[in-house]
């Protein structure tokens, strides 16, 4: 650093300081380039592996590792995120929301590796996609199944939330007061 970048104060001048967070911004995206390229070559390819060994050819279990992936990697996911989006403005919630927006990701991969492979256009993507047909038949459609299952149901909990909230905030008319009911007048006597 020359005497130029020091400002009399002793801290580091704006254009330093900028600088050194541009060159630190590049060297992440190029290794984040990097990496893509190598698990793009390398997840479609494993990933069908492991799932060809866990279907084994059979149809029943294609469809119900499909059934099972599909609706619990996307359910889950999403919940979370509307979790993450109730506790937003909570105490803590910003740690909270965080931490439950992570996990959706995390527990999203099964179903994005899964689609990695059926939306790739890589040579291993096509690798990938031709382990599934031969190896785990109608996985891959009943993930799909499985997830659209997961996003009605999340629509239907979200839609129920929604007329919770509006009717907290908007109650309905009070119910006109019904008269009390005529007692009959005993005569009193004097």
């Amino acid at each position: 650093m020359t005497s130029s970048e020091v400002r009399p104060d002793g801290q580091k001048s704006t254009l330093a300081t900028w600088r050194t967070r541009i060159i630190g911004a590049l060297a992440v995206i190029a290794v984040l380039i990097i990496a893509y390229f190598i698990l793009a070559a390398f997840i479609p390819r494993w990933w069908a592996q492991r799932v060809a060994e866990l279907v084994s050819g059979s149809f029943s279990k294609g469809i119900g590792g499909g059934l099972v992936y599909g609706l619990l990697c996307t359910a889950i996911p999403l919940f979370l995120l509307l979790a993450a989006a109730l506790i937003w403005k909570r105490r803590a919630g910003k740690f909270i929301a965080g931490a439950a927006a992570l996990l959706a990701v995390i527990v999203a991969i099964p179903n994005l590796m899964t689609l990695s492979i059926v939306l790739g256009g890589s040579n291993a993507a096509h690798a990938g996609e031709r382990i599934l047909d031969v190896d785990a038949p109608a996985f891959r459609g009943a993930s799909l199944v499985g997830a659209i299952v997961a996003v009605a149901v999340f629509l239907t909990v979200l839609g129920l939330i929604g007329r919770r909230r509006w009717r907290r905030r908007h109650p309905g008319k009070p119910a006109a007061p019904t008269p009390p009911a005529a007692t009959p007048q005993t005569p009193t006597v004097t």
